[in-house]
């Protein structure tokens, strides 16, 4: 249990790493990032371990891929400035 727990926070460690690497214009400050990564990538761990009762440790770093990705995703700002118009035109 303490190797799934470690695997999936280096997991997510790396994850929000990467997401501040390639993004760092859409994403706030990397000390958000990384503990977002961290912590959407337990939850996953926590979710999927509960859910599936998965002994299998591929299954669960798969969980925690996807909700450390899904958490992360929050954070994204739009790209580009949003174009918005006034009232009176």
């Amino acid at each position: 249990m303490l190797l799934e727990a470690l695997s999936s926070a280096i997991l997510g460690l790396a994850l929000g790493w990467a997401a501040s690497h390639r993004l760092p214009h859409r994403l706030p400050a990397r000390a958000l990032v990384l503990p977002t990564g961290v912590a959407g990538a337990l939850f996953g761990a926590f979710l999927i371990t509960t859910a599936l009762d998965a002994g299998n440790l591929l299954t669960m770093l798969l969980g925690a891929v996807i909700v450390s990705v899904a958490s992360l995703s929050l954070l994204l700002r739009p790209a580009g400035r949003l174009r918005r118009r006034s009232a009176t035109a």
